[in-house]
């Protein structure tokens, strides 16, 4: 198992376009791949569904925990990681 946390940047948060960027990505993936709140372990939700996702209300500056679990989880995680850091291009 690998986390990392990550803070939103983007202004709007983590809204549809940028939730969908972020689940296409961690579709790419074999791990499992979890994300929630900083702070809110108990409401992990999979990282692989928009609905799910959405769901969490990211907004920009609160850091979010994304985990991943398999053959592929440094790999993974890291990719969200700097998909995240980026702004999703915002």
């Amino acid at each position: 198992m690998y986390s990392k946390k990550v803070m939103i940047k983007n202004q709007s948060g983590l809204h549809a376009r940028p939730a969908k960027e972020l689940v296409t990505c961690a579709q790419e993936y074999a791990s499992k791949i979890t994300i929630c709140k900083a702070g809110k372990e108990d409401r992990t939700i999979n990282a692989k569904s928009i609905v799910s996702l959405l769901t969490l209300s990211l907004t920009q500056g609160e850091d979010a925990v994304i985990t991943a679990e398999g053959t592929d989880e440094i790999e993974a995680v890291e990719a969200l990681a700097k998909l995240i850091e980026s702004g999703f291009g915002e």
